[in-house]
């Protein structure tokens, strides 16, 4: 995915782009800071012009480039978790990407998969799901939910 707002020069809160990522508040801080990992690392991945570019310090240690768009650790009781995930997948030029609770229990990433592929979306419990999108839109899909 892609989006043509890309402004490093602005406020993250001026930014039309808005990056969230909600988590299940009953997780583990352990598999919490797992979760919020790897959605952050999908996200970074998936939706093109997410990170800006390097930059040196003043020793000239080049930085790698973070994203410019800031992003929120929300957190949520799992059925908030669920409602919101459903409502973000359904809503339109919003990224969505997901840490399904079996991909944190599995070793294996192709018997993630396997599981994946046989679980309904209703009975797929997240740890956490990273939500990136326009800046209206993603503020009201979130906009009861406190800072994790």
């Amino acid at each position: 995915m892609s989006f043509d707002v890309i402004n490093t020069a602005e406020s993250t809160r001026a930014a039309t782009l808005k990056w969230v990522i909600v988590v299940d508040s009953s997780t583990p801080t352990g598999r919490l800071a797992n979760a919020v990992a790897c959605v952050a690392a999908s996200t970074g991945e998936a939706v093109s012009g997410l990170i800006g570019p390097s930059g040196p310090d003043a020793s000239g240690f080049e930085h790698p480039g973070l994203p410019w768009a800031g992003c929120s650790v929300l957190t949520a009781d799992a059925a908030t978790l669920a409602e919101v995930r459903a409502k973000a997948c359904a809503s339109e030029n919003v990224h969505v990407t997901d840490m399904p609770l079996i991909a944190q229990t599995t070793r294996v990433y192709d018997e993630y998969l396997t599981q994946l592929a046989s679980t309904k979306p209703e009975d797929l419990a997240v740890s956490a799901v990273s939500i990136i999108g326009p800046r209206n839109r993603v503020s009201k899909l979130v906009k009861r939910l406190e800072l994790a």
